[in-house]
């Protein structure tokens, strides 16, 4: 399921997302029942338990135990919700890296952050990024990852492409590893389970599937083991392997491109 950000109205959302009016939520008389961060904080606890596919302006009620039409005086619709719940959940990411040990070291810590994050909210995942939320702890979590890279004194142009690829291998990581365990929910059977039960079958139906495919072949058998956690089933512990040494490979391109300074 995708949801596109940005569908509510231009000006309520922006002002919500930047607390424009929240000079006018302090003002003097009796203190409001609800509030915007009461209800983004309570469509965030029923995402992370649920997902997008259970967020509606009534489950959030239920939650706060209002109606939904008394969420409408504090936030328009489902629409600016998204936006403020995308928003507000990037406010626990860092808003600075160390870089007392390198640049290299601290795009690790913004990716393994991230990594985390997403992990915590998977339902973030199934917000496009097409179309950005243009709030501040977005604008926040980029600004940190470009502070690092700026100094390296690789040109604008060339940091731009790097940024938007690390952003997206790690997305695109969290995402592989978000629907994994979503299937395995979703569907009742493990992952080991479902590879190991289809992998018999096409060894059956095409017996020469290595030699019709030799690169695919060689690159499964000259994988290793994953480094175990106990905590993770086999194919988690895989993915994490992968968002590693990808990680790696891509800031290798990146050191190569400063060296050439």
């Amino acid at each position: 399921m995708v949801v596109y950000a940005g569908q509510g109205d231009p000006r309520r959302s922006i002002e919500l997302l930047w607390r424009a009016g929240a000079a006018q939520e302090k003002r003097p008389g009796p203190r409001p029942g609800l509030s915007v961060d009461a209800i983004v904080d309570a469509a965030i606890a029923v995402a992370d338990e649920a997902g997008t596919a259970a967020l509606s302006m009534r489950a959030v009620g239920d939650r706060l135990g209002r109606t939904a039409m008394a969420l409408y005086t504090y936030v328009p619709g489902k629409n600016e919700l998204v936006d403020l719940m995308y928003d507000r959940a990037m406010a626990e990411l860092p808003t600075s890296c160390d870089t007392a040990d390198g640049w290299r070291a601290a795009v690790m810590r913004w990716a393994q952050d991230m990594w985390e994050f997403y992990g915590r909210h998977p339902w973030v995942l199934q917000v496009s990024q097409a179309r950005p939320v243009l709030g501040p702890h977005e604008f926040a979590v980029i600004e940190s990852l470009a502070a690092v890279l700026v100094p390296t004194g690789l040109p604008g142009r060339e940091l731009r492409g790097i940024v938007g690829a690390i952003n997206y291998f790690v997305r695109g990581a969290a995402q592989t590893l978000a629907e994994a365990r979503a299937a395995r929910s979703a569907t009742g059977e493990a992952d080991e389970e479902w590879w190991y039960a289809r992998s018999a079958v096409l060894m059956e139906v095409e017996p020469e599937l290595a030699t019709r495919f030799p690169m695919l072949h060689l690159l499964e058998n000259d994988r290793e083991p994953p480094a175990a956690d106990p905590e993770l089933p086999y194919l988690e512990n895989d993915a994490v392997e992968n968002f590693r040494r990808g990680l790696a490979v891509l800031l290798d391109g990146v050191e190569a491109a400063v060296a050439k300074l």
